[in-house]
């Protein structure tokens, strides 16, 4: 159970963090050398943090030494994090109420159309 939405986050992004490590061992399978590091978005400046910073380690002592993979796969050169605005946040389209504008910002970035009705 996270404590805040910054745990919350990071712990997404520990979880991203693996999914990733394990595609790019596929393709390396497959004879594909993806370009590295790989740019993960993240609208959560705090959880950016904490990924990035071993400083910060003080204030985050009681996340669980796994969830510290993303800053150790930052840390490599696996990985590189980069801030997206939550208004720009294809995601929100699947999880928040949005108002009008913003829904049709999101939709029309993801390239969707109005379909025409289809006639009875």
């Amino acid at each position: 159970m996270a404590k805040s939405s910054a745990e919350a986050e990071y712990r997404a992004m520990s979880a991203t963090t693996s999914e990733l490590e394990w595609i790019v061992h596929l393709l390396h399978d497959f004879h594909v050398s993806p370009p590295l590091p790989i740019t993960m978005h993240c609208d959560n400046k705090a959880a950016m943090h904490i990924a990035a910073n071993p400083v910060f380690h003080e204030r985050t002592k009681h996340l669980r030494i796994d969830c510290h993979y993303t800053r150790d796969k930052i840390l490599e050169g696996f990985l590189h994090t980069a801030y997206v605005p939550s208004k720009n946040q294809l995601a929100d389209l699947l999880t928040k109420p949005l108002g009008v504008l913003q829904h049709n910002l999101l939709t029309s970035r993801l390239g969707l159309m109005d379909s025409t009705p289809m006639p009875p």
